[in-house]
C-alpha cells in the first residue's frame, strides 16, 4: 500500500484534513470564546467562557463543531496537502536542499489561498453557529446544524452567500499560512542544525509553537475583518454597514483605532497556537503510525 501512487498523492491530504479536525475537537471552545470577544463580549476570555456556560450550557462552547469539522475536512485537507506538494516540488528543483524562507512563505501563501476557498463555505456556517446566540432572541437564526445553516443561507442569500466574505477569508488564510507554515518548517531547520534530532520531539513542539505566534501576528487583523463582514446585517435603510472589506477596513480603523484589529489577540493567539501545535503534532505522529500499518 506504501507504494501505491494513489495512496502517495493523497496521503498528505488525507493526513492534513485528519490533523485539523483532530485538534479542532481540543480547541473548539476557545474558538467560540475568541468569536464571541470580536463580536462585543465583555470580560476576560475566562469571563466570556463562564457567562456561557452559565446562559447556555457547557455544551454551547461546543456550538458549531459540525461545521469546524467540515471546514477542517475541506480547508486544511487543501491547504495542507497543496503546502506538502509544492515544496516538496521546489525542493526537487531545489536539489533536494532546504528552501529559503521566501520560499517557503511563498508555498504557504498558495496553499493558503487555495484552501480557503475551497473551505469559504464552511468558515461562514461555522461562524453564524457560532454567533447566533448574541443576536437579539427575534434575530436568531436557530439553525439546527451545519446542514440546515448551509441549506438556509443558500435560500436567504443564494448560493453567492455561502462565500459572503469570501476575499478577506481568503486574504486571512493566505496570511496565516505564510506564517504558521514557513516560520514552523524555518524554525525547525534552526532548531535541529543547533543539535536536536530531527523528527524528535523538541524541533517539532518549538517549530508548531513559534508557528503559532506568527500565524496569529500576520492573520488577526484579516480574521478580524472578516468576522464582521461575515456577521454584518442590514442597517434599516436596506444598506449594510460595509461596502466591501477594505471599507470594513478603513472606518474601523478611522472610528476605532488600528489596536481594535487586534481585539480579543491572546485569546486568539491561544487558539491558534494550541491549534498549530496539535496540528503539527498529529501531522508528524500519522505517518509514523501509517508506516507501522505498511500505509
Amino acid at each position: 500500500m506504501s507504494d501505491n501512487k494513489v495512496w502517495k498523492a493523497v496521503k498528505p491530504y488525507v493526513n492534513g484534513g485528519a490533523s485539523g479536525m483532530m485538534a479542532t475537537c481540543i480547541i473548539q471552545p476557545i474558538d467560540m470564546v475568541k468569536v464571541r470577544l470580536q463580536l462585543g463580549a465583555t470580560g476576560g476570555p475566562l469571563r466570556v467562557a463562564k457567562d456561557i456556560i452559565a446562559k447556555d450550557g457547557f455544551g454551547s462552547l461546543y456550538r458549531g463543531l459540525s461545521a469546524g469539522l467540515l471546514r477542517q475536512a475541506t480547508y486544511t485537507t487543501a491547504r495542507l496537502g497543496i503546502f506538502s506538494q509544492l515544496t516538496e516540488m521546489a525542493k526537487k528543483a531545489n536539489n533536494g536542499q532546504n528552501l529559503p524562507l521566501w520560499q517557503k512563505a511563498a508555498c504557504g501563501l498558495a496553499a493558503g489561498g487555495l484552501g480557503a476557498l475551497v473551505g469559504t463555505p464552511a468558515d461562514l456556517t461555522l461562524l453564524r453557529m457560532q454567533a447566533d446566540n448574541t443576536l437579539p432572541v427575534e434575530q436568531r437564526r436557530n439553525y439546527k446544524g451545519v446542514g440546515d445553516a448551509m441549506m438556509r443561507i443558500v435560500k436567504e442569500d443564494g448560493a453567492a452567500g455561502l462565500f459572503r466574505g469570501g476575499g478577506p477569508t481568503v486574504v486571512r488564510a493566505m496570511a496565516l499560512n505564510m506564517g504558521m507554515l514557513a516560520s514552523n518548517d524555518q524554525a525547525k531547520e534552526m532548531i535541529q542544525a543547533a543539535g536536536f534530532e530531527k523528527g524528535s520531539m523538541v524541533p517539532v513542539i518549538g517549530g508548531s509553537l513559534i508557528a503559532g505566534f506568527f500565524a496569529s501576528a500576520c492573520s488577526l487583523p484579516f480574521d478580524f475583518v472578516k468576522t464582521r463582514m461575515q456577521k454584518m446585517q442590514k442597517n434599516p435603510d436596506g444598506t449594510m454597514p460595509y461596502k466591501g472589506p477594505v471599507d470594513c477596513a478603513m472606518q474601523t480603523l478611522k472610528n476605532e483605532g488600528p489596536l481594535k484589529f487586534y481585539t480579543g489577540f491572546p485569546t486568539y493567539i491561544v487558539r491558534i497556537a494550541p491549534h498549530a501545535v496539535f496540528t503539527l503534532l498529529f501531522l508528524d505522529a500519522l505517518p509514523k503510525l501509517e508506516k507501522n500499518f505498511g500505509l
